[in-house]
């Protein structure tokens, strides 16, 4: 299969557990991977039968900035769950990162794989690789 991946989208929204978190906005950044067989779209140089790159953005955008979220792991689950289901797609990764949530961090974030069976990835920690 192939992926078709949009790296670093900028969404500024209301994200934060912490009272003054919720008065303001802050930026999160966005991986985003979808895994789709792009034969077809490729050998017809067709962007309807692609995963369009403009149209997912906006619509992650909008589903982010549409109410104040407290947690980037929600952030990521609904995200997952909408390309899932709004996009010919098998299974997506998304990385959800916050720049300066931890001072001495460049960036803090949670990365999920979701697949249409609704079944994670098994991750194997380094200390189960032994």
């Amino acid at each position: 299969m192939d992926i078709v991946f949009i790296k670093q989208l900028q969404v500024d929204t209301v994200i934060g557990v912490y009272d003054w978190e919720k008065s303001i906005q802050q930026r999160l950044l966005l991986d985003l991977a979808l895994t789709s067989d792009q034969r077809t779209a490729a050998a017809r140089d067709d962007i309807t039968l692609t995963l369009d790159y403009a149209v997912i953005a906006e619509k992650v955008t909008a589903l982010i900035t549409a109410q104040p979220i407290e947690l980037i792991e929600t952030v990521a689950e609904r995200v997952a769950s909408m390309l899932l289901t709004e996009f010919a797609t098998s299974k997506v990764e998304v990385t959800v990162s916050k720049p300066g949530a931890v001072a001495q961090a460049q960036t803090v974030g949670v990365h999920i794989v979701r697949t249409t069976s609704g079944a994670s990835e098994p991750v194997v920690t380094p200390r189960e690789q032994a």
